[in-house]
């Protein structure tokens, strides 16, 4: 195998079902930011798409159902962190928040790092060209915050 066929390799890497789930969910709350609907109807138009067959389904509908109907409250968290309202960011910017922001506080069992990374990735691929940067600041924040047991414990190994 030469050089050329490793790198294309590591490059088109197969997503994993989480990361599309999270994907498609960030494509339903930035509908609804952006237009509004329903949760179902959201949900319903998202899963005819391509991606879907590819998305852990359950966790998908976990996390547009959990932001969705959590807004308010995820926004409240989210404002004290930010350096300017919230309805001054960005459609995507805002949407991954909320995302990131819900699985910090529901998804105990999923390392606050790697949500945080997931986030600066979903950032890079759908956001602005430094948004990945504004979002890891926030989310720092919020994990400090909201996962204070989590990095006590990594800060004292």
């Amino acid at each position: 195998m030469n050089t050329e066929t490793q790198l294309d390799k590591k490059v088109h890497k197969p997503k994993s079902h989480r990361r599309v789930a999270r994907e498609l969910a960030l494509q339903g709350i930035y509908q609804w930011r952006v237009a509004g609907g329903s949760t179902g109807f959201i949900e319903e138009q998202l899963r005819d798409s391509d991606e879907y067959a590819r998305a852990d389904r359950k966790y998908f509908s976990l996390l547009l159902q959990g932001v969705l109907e959590n807004t308010h409250s995820l926004e409240e968290q989210i404002q004290p962190c930010l350096d300017r309202p919230l309805k001054e960011l960005s459609p995507v910017e805002f949407a991954i928040l909320l995302l990131s922001t819900y699985e910090l506080q529901h998804h105990l069992d999923i390392p606050y790092r790697a949500i945080i990374n997931e986030a600066i990735e979903l950032a890079r691929s759908y956001g602005g060209s430094d948004g990945h940067k504004y979002v890891n600041g926030v989310l720092d924040k919020l994990a400090n915050k909201l996962r204070v047991v989590e990095i006590a414990s990594k800060d004292q190994h």
